[in-house]
């Protein structure tokens, strides 16, 4: 079967590759040239780790790239969902950009995505998960899995993501999906990463990226035992490896949203708090910070994915709250480091 899959689409998964990074590549310098020429750099505040105003929306190029591959994929989308995204994708767009250029109200977004997922669950394929007997539960009508995610950590969820669709065998689609936005991320980061001609995703890329890991969350949760057999873990904690690959975006939302709670404030309120603001206040530069979060997220990856083969789902989930009640301990004390720093 998999000698099949390489003689059949390793060319294709190729060739999106290729366009993807190519596509990003080259869009990207003139969307900074347009910000440039307009003044719609994003100007650094009290939360920003930037100092300098800074271009923004190369998510732009993600919206474009996406809806162009696509176009070209569309003989794969065996669960005919490809219209759905792109109409989600859309309306997901036209908020961000709107937010990048005069910014949108937190709950604005969130019901814009609410409204994205109601369409992509519109699509038949998508209208059951399933949980594998995790707390006894087996088929259920499907729940909210969005969030956004910083371009490393993106790259590891779509390889993840990515290698388990492959090994489905049936789900092409979604694994040229993942390859696409492994291709725009890379070219992206050629210029986040730059001095001289750096820019940031904005809310057009992170809003994209986070939606196209949402599509790819529900997805695993609707596949069948059968296509998790080439796995070596327990059918029932098949969410605990979701868990995993999301990791630091979903630690990273729960701790923020308890802080500010905490401080009695909405947990829509700006601040910090995030992992990698902590990281950044000790004194490590950006790209350090992305290779630290995006190693860490992996290796939770590999600990639970081991675990996950020997321990059922109740032995897990203790595992779980121990690892996250442990990491809690940590970056509050990293936090308060980091605040004694700039004393």
């Amino acid at each position: 079967m998999l000698e099949n899959l390489f003689n059949e689409n390793l060319f294709t998964g190729l060739f999106v590759f290729i366009i993807s990074f190519l596509v990003v590549y080259v869009v990207v310098p003139n969307i900074t040239s347009v910000i440039v020429r307009r003044r719609l750099n994003d100007i650094p505040d009290n939360r920003s780790s930037h100092e300098t105003p800074t271009p923004t929306m190369a998510g732009f190029a993600f919206f474009f790239t996406l809806i162009f591959v696509l176009f070209f994929i569309q003989r794969f989308d065996s669960d005919q969902i490809g219209i759905n995204i792109i109409a989600a994708t859309s309306l997901i767009f036209m908020v961000a950009l709107k937010d990048d250029l005069v910014s949108v109200k937190p709950r604005v977004k969130i019901i814009v995505e609410l409204m994205a997922i109601s369409m992509l669950l519109y699509s038949g394929s998508f209208n059951e998960l399933n949980f594998h007997g995790f707390l006894g539960l087996y088929q259920l009508a499907t729940p909210l899995s969005y969030s956004l995610i910083a371009a490393i950590i993106a790259i590891i969820i779509f390889i993840s993501f990515g290698l388990i669709f492959f090994i489905d065998g049936n789900l092409w689609f979604y694994v040229l999906i993942c390859i696409a936005f492994i291709g725009m991320l890379l070219a992206y980061l050629r210029y986040n990463l730059s001095n001289k001609r750096k820019i940031f995703m904005g809310d057009t890329g992170s809003l994209i990226v986070g939606f196209a890991i949402g599509i790819c969350s529900i997805k695993f949760l609707t596949l069948e035992p059968s296509s998790l057999s080439s796995f070596s873990f327990l059918p029932e904690n098949g969410l605990f490896l979701l868990l995993a690959i999301l990791w630091i975006p979903i630690f990273d939302m729960i701790r923020v949203i308890y802080i500010r709670l905490k401080n009695k404030k909405s947990p829509f309120f700006p601040d910090q708090n995030h992992v990698h603001h902590v990281l950044i206040n000790l004194g490590l530069r950006h790209h350090q910070v992305a290779i630290i979060i995006g190693v860490f997220n992996y290796l939770i990856m590999i600990l639970i994915g081991i675990l996950s083969i020997y321990l059922n789902y109740i032995q897990m989930l203790g595992v779980v709250i121990i690892l996250f009640f442990s990491l809690m301990i940590l970056f509050s004390n990293l936090k308060k480091k980091s605040l004694q720093n700039k004393v």
